[in-house]
Parts: structure tokens; sequence; C-alpha cells
């Protein structure tokens, strides 16, 4: 595999060694050269309070943080620019410092970090905190206020973000007094790292920066109420291995929090030993391996139909670290409705939430799977091992039959799912790819193997435009030794594209590839299955027409990328290959393919499982083996 180069020199100053995933104790060790007193404690110091964010991210072992200064967080800007233990990242857009958090936390397992000013900087992570709060993954923003005399009057650049943030945050705090800084700070990774991981926003005030504090280190964390359960019930877990023992068409339904909880080993030994079908969700790709036997696919609205079938005919869901969401379930009274359900997860409020759980457990999947796993034992060593052959001889079938597959487009241009395809062959299963939203997004999804966790990155439950270069970008920083693609669409790149910019700037080679199809391509799909063609402002003039808005080659160049265009199926693996040799800056690809490539199977919304099509207007009927 092609490797990418290291990330700039100012970047990787002192950066630790790589190692697995893990996400940090909320208080590690101080760092090394800090006053300490007995128990390693940090000796009481006097300091303004923007002083004591810098250092409370120091003392958490914060390494890389994504920002824009502005003047309700400029107080603390100004520490920062001394501290030779956390790396600012400058972005050119708060939104693109909120994404950038996210891919920086979702391939390292540890909180991502992004900073902003009041008003209008705090607004523009908004979609980034939803994006994050939507699909689990551990932030902490951080933002200006004014002054706390003012808060309340319209002051300028004034907004009330704890308030707009509430609903989307795992927790919002507000500070106007300088001594809690380093106890919020504190308080915020423990709760954006533990239980389900999610965004927490710190809101400060400008005049608490300004003022005097006495920091001391490690701050007293107490949250009353916050015991996040991590040990699943032991007599669940023999209730689950009975209901498993019994069971003639059991599946695994594998969610995003499996990745979360780092137990992918854990599901290999509990999945191996059960001998069951393994479909992972939108959010849990690569968690368990494309490769191995027992894995069906990806269920959902445009899962395979291997996968979605199994669901829909199974008798029993295993149910890991997933939340019968709408795009897996369709319409939810007929989703797998000869199933019972054991449910686990460490979301209490996950559980029967949309799907009654005959077998509740709650904790993380880390601690449940390896109980579930001696359970499982013990239940197959009394009573035997169930025969699930005609099970299997079920999946098989729709496995051959109804392999995911595309057809060439009768157009004379190149079908996006072979180029997607050609790009995750041609890197391999260790580099990371990062898609945006929408077609590209589920071709990304079908089209690239997957085989270890945290190679796969998207906005799964918000669907939000415009996240991949930026997530790419936090990517790279957060694992520069990988090749990380942003696999993106001429709609989404339009939308933050201003980040190739801080790329170049910081020499983080990621690569991007436009699937140009000049259309807000899954809207278009929709359009033309749903509203006979009638394509109601849809088309971007992006690549199809003589004149290019913008010409994505021009555009690269311009900010000191290089810029590739391919338009010829006979080009696709040479221009790929191109750009894997480059790995001194970002590389762009405009890869021009057929606007009218849909993505299949597809199960259309408000419809029943039971009615996906393979393609359009055909409805296969399933053959069902006990």
């Amino acid at each position: 595999m092609s490797k990418g180069s290291p990330i700039s020199p100012a970047l990787l100053a002192a950066r630790p060694a790589p190692s697995a995933p893990q996400v940090r104790d909320v208080v590690p060790a101080v760092q090394a050269g800090a006053v300490r007193g007995p128990n390693n404690v940090v000796a009481p110091t006097q300091m303004l309070g923007s002083a004591a964010i810098v250092r409370s991210l120091e003392e958490l072992g914060v390494d890389d943080v994504f920002g824009l200064p502005g003047g309700a967080i400029l107080p603390t800007y100004d520490p920062l620019m001394a501290s030779t233990k956390l790396r600012h990242v400058l972005v050119r857009h708060e939104q693109g410092a909120g994404h950038a958090a996210q891919g920086y936390a979702m391939v390292t397992g540890r909180p991502g970090v992004c900073i902003a000013t009041s008003g209008p900087g705090a607004t523009n992570l908004v979609t980034a905190i939803a994006d994050a709060n939507m699909d689990s993954v551990p932030l902490v923003a951080i933002t200006g206020q004014v002054s706390s005399g003012v808060i309340g009057s319209d002051a300028f650049q004034e907004a009330d973000i704890v308030g707009i943030t509430m609903p989307i945050t795992k927790h919002s705090y507000l500070v106007t007094d300088p001594e809690d800084i380093p106890r919020v700070l504190a308080e915020a990774f423990h709760i954006a790292t533990t239980g389900r991981p999610g965004p927490v926003l710190v809101d400060v005030a400008k005049d608490a920066q300004q003022s005097t504090m006495t920091f001391s280190w490690p701050p007293r964390v107490e949250i009353p109420g916050y015991r996040p359960v991590l040990r699943g019930h032991a007599k669940q877990a023999r209730e689950a291995a009975r209901l498993i023992g019994e069971s003639r068409r059991p599946v695994f339904y594998v969610g995003g929090g499996v990745i979360k909880a780092n137990a992918a080993e854990e599901l290999m030994e509990l999945a191996e030993l059960v001998g069951a079908p393994v479909v992972t969700t939108l959010m849990a790709r690569g968690v368990f391996p494309d490769s191995h036997d027992q894995h069906v696919g990806m269920p959902g609205m445009h899962g395979s139909v291997s996968a979605v079938t199994a669901l829909q005919q199974a008798d029993l869901l295993i149910t890991l670290g997933a939340r019968f969401d709408d795009r897996v379930t369709g319409v939810l009274s007929s989703f797998a409705p000869q199933a019972k359900v054991i449910h686990a997860d460490i979301d209490p409020a996950e559980i029967s939430k949309n799907r009654t759980a005959d077998v509740p457990i709650v904790g993380s999947v880390k601690e449940i799977m390896p109980e579930l796993t001696a359970a499982v034992t013990d239940a197959f060593a009394a009573n035997g091992r169930p025969d699930i052959s005609a099970w299997w001889k079920t999946i098989d079938h729709l496995r051959k039959t109804y392999p995911v597959g595309f057809t060439q487009p009768e157009d004379g241009l190149s079908a996006p799912q072979q180029v997607i395809k050609r790009i995750g062959e041609l890197t391999g299963p260790e580099g990371v790819f990062v898609s945006g939203v929408g077609q590209h997004q589920m071709w990304a999804a079908q089209f690239i193997k997957y085989e270890r966790s945290r190679s796969w990155l998207n906005s799964g439950g918000l669907g939000t435009m415009g996240y991949s270069v930026p997530a790419a970008m936090g990517a790279k920083v957060g694992d520069p030794d990988r090749v990380v693609w942003a696999i993106d669409g001429d709609g989404c790149f339009q939308m933050t594209n201003q980040e190739l910019a801080t790329c170049v700037i910081n020499n983080i080679p990621i690569k991007v590839a436009v699937i140009n199809n000049s259309s807000l391509g899954m809207v278009r799909q929709w359009q033309t299955l749903f509203y006979e063609g009638r394509y109601s402002n849809t088309d971007l003039n992006t690549g199809h027409d003589t004149v290019r808005v913008p010409d994505f080659v021009k555009l690269a160049d311009a900010y000191g990328c290089v810029g590739l265009r391919c338009e010829r199926d006979e080009d696709i693996d040479a221009t790929i290959e191109q750009a894997l040799a480059i790995n001194d800056r970002p590389v762009v690809i405009d890869f021009v393919v057929s606007r009218d490539s849909m993505v299949w199977p597809m199960v259309p919304a408000g419809v029943s499982n039971d009615l996906i099509q393979i393609a359009r207007n055909m409805t296969p009927t399933w053959e069902q083996e006990d």
C-alpha cells in the first residue's frame, strides 16, 4: 500500500508514536515539567483563565485542536500560541473545525477538540455538534462568549450557544467564574468519552478568560446522577444465551457502538462461536471484516438484499450497539416480524425505544460480549449447538442470486461505482475512506471492502453534506501514516472545499475524489423515481457541459493542490495510482461520471423492507427454507 507522507514538522513535533486507538483517561498523569506536589498533583499556580483553558487541555492529554479565533475567544489564543504541547490547526470555517475534530476522534478513538468565538463562530459549529451527537462521536467544543456583565443584552456577537446546543449535546456549560475552568473541562472530557460518547460544549465568558484564577490539577470531578453502566447483568446474559440456543434463524445486527467500544475482537469471538450471519450497519462498516464468510452485508435503505432479508426473516436479532433507526428498519411495524430481540447498548434510552427488546442488556458491548460468549459456551455445552444449516442455505442463496452490483451507463461516461471500487482496491484495507453524503456515500459503503474498524468515516445520522473534506483532514492529522481519501460529490465538495487551503498550508496531504455527476445525485435519483423525472434545481453544471462551474482542476490548482481529471474508464486506474504516488500535498481528482447512475438496492422511504428493489420497478421474491 502507498503510505502518505508525514504532516508538516510543525504539526508533528513531539507527536507520540502511533498506537492502537483508545480513549484516554479523563485525568491522566500531568505533563512532564509541571510543578508537582504529593501524589502527582500540580501545585496551585496563579494564571489567567485563558491560560487555565490551555493548561487544562495539556493536562488532559490533548495534542491537536482545530479552530478559528475571534474577539470573544481571543484571550485564549494568546497562551495557545505559547503552548509547546498543543498543535492548533487554523481552519477556514468553524464548521470545518467541528468536522475535523470528528474525523480525528473517529480514527483515534480520542476526543476531538474544536475552538470558536462567540455568536456566528459558535453557531457555525452547530452542524458539526449535531452530527457528532447523532453518530456518538466524542467531541469537546470550546467557545468564547461575551463578558458576563452583558450576557442577555444582545451584545455584539452574542448568541445563547448553551441554549442552542442543549438538545444536541450530552451537556453544555457556561463558565463565568475562572476558578471553574479546570473542573468544567475535566468534566467535559469525562462526559464526552464515557458511556455513550458524544459532544460537550464549554462556553467561556470573555471576562472569565481575562481574570486571574488559581490553577491546580487534577480537579475534583463529581457529576451527580451520571454513572454510565459498563457491565451487563449476568442473568440477562444467560437469558440471551438461552434464546441463541433455541434460535434457528439468528442474525447479528451490529451497529457503530461496537466500533466506539473498540470491541471488534470481542465481536469476532462471539460471532464465530454462534456461527450466525452478521450484518454491519452504515456506521459499523469494518468492525467485522467484509471478507469473513459470516458477513452478509450492510442492511438498510441501500443495503444488500442478503442483509436486508436476513433481518426480515430472522427469528432472533442479536443487536449490539445499534439503535433500530428508520434507515435500517423501514416501516418499523413490519421490520423483522418473526424475530425476538436481544438488545445490548450502553445507552439505556435506546433500549426498547423503537423496537421492544425481549432481552435488554445495558452496558458496554466490550464488557457484555465476553459475558455473553461465556454464557453461550455453557449453553451449547449443556444443550448442544443448534442446527442453523438451513438458514445458511437461504442466506447463501440470496448472496449468490442478488449480489451488490451495477450496470454500465448508456451515456458513455464512467460508472461512479467502478471509480469508487477501484479507489478501494488500489488503496487497500489499510486506507481511511471518508465520504460526504448522497449517492457517493452509499456507493462507498457498498463497493469498498472494509476489513478493520475506523477505516470508514461518514455522516450517518444527520447526513451532513460538506462533512468529507474537513473530516478527512482531521483523520489525517489523527493518523498521519495512513492514506486518507475524501470521497465526495460535486455538491458536497462545494460546501467545505475551502479547507483544502488548511490542508496545503499545514501539509496535510489528503486525497479527494470528486464523484462528479454534475448533479445533486441522490435528490435527482428521487426525482427520477418519484417525481416523473422533473429535475427541479438539481443540475449543478460542474461536469457535463462545455463550461464547468467551477472547474475543479483549476480550483485545486488555485489552492496549491494537484488537480487531476478522469473522464474515461481506461484512465481510472492510472489516475488513482498517480494520486497515490503524490504525498507532498493534497490531490483532487475530478471524476466525471454518469448522472443517470443510481444507488441499488433501494427500500423507498415509508415502505416495508420486504419490498426492497434491486432495480427500478423490480421487486424480488424470496425463498425461505426452514
